[in-house]
């Protein structure tokens, strides 16, 4: 799960932006004074959105420029009351990758992030899996959880990778069994419940649930 921190100084503003984005996907972590945020800087944020005019003294302006001394990668949109081209020039010579002029359609920001996040995030979308604080790296088939790797079997590893690619579905011992043993196995369905009871061992923030008499289903 993508992580944005929202900036904004107007609460109910706030709290409507934090719904939509939410219903989208994402982690919001709201500030409405500057300092706030910027006390908040270097912990893993994906999107920084920032309101240039701030209640305090501390501007969207001056938010990049903290956030640039220590990541200069990653994206940040600029949103603003005022729609004039000094203040697109400015945001974007800071390192800004968008600008967007109130009042804007919640719609249009969730699109707007959707599109930076496929944009930046590209390879990792393709080649890697994020749930809580699990990072799943597809490609090298290896687990982190907060950058610490963790001992994932072959098997285990196959049957997450089967959960978090069909997640919210839910899934028969017969075609976990058929998925992740293949079509030559032909002993008990129970070395499924044996396998989910490891792998919830070891990645206990797994949101995997018994559904009684059918299976399992991650969500």
């Amino acid at each position: 799960m993508y992580t944005i921190c929202f900036v904004e100084d107007e609460i109910d503003l706030s709290n409507l932006i934090k719904t939509y984005l939410e219903k989208a996907g994402y982690n919001i972590i709201c500030f409405t004074k500057g300092q706030d945020a910027i006390n908040y800087i270097g912990n893993k944020v994906d999107i920084w959105i920032l309101d240039i005019m701030l209640g305090d003294d501390i501007s969207g302006y001056d938010i990049i420029k903290e956030i640039r001394k220590t990541d200069e990668e990653v994206p940040v949109i600029f949103t603003s009351a005022r729609d004039q081209d000094l203040d697109k020039i400015l945001g974007l010579e800071l390192g800004s990758d968008d600008y967007i002029t109130k009042p804007y359609s919640s719609k249009e920001l969730v699109l707007r992030v959707n599109n930076i996040i496929k944009r930046v995030y590209k390879d990792k979308l393709t080649n890697k899996i994020e749930y809580e604080n699990y990072i799943i790296d597809i490609e090298k088939r290896k687990v982190y959880d907060n950058n610490k790797e963790l001992k994932i079997t072959t098997l285990e590893f196959d049957l997450l990778l089967l959960f978090l690619e069909n997640k919210d579905k839910c899934f028969k011992r017969e075609e976990i069994l058929q998925s992740v043993w293949g079509d030559d196995y032909f002993g008990s369905d129970r070395v499924v419940d044996d396998l989910v009871r490891r792998i919830r061992k070891k990645m206990p923030k797994l949101n995997l649930n018994s559904i009684y008499g059918f299976g399992y289903r991650l969500s």
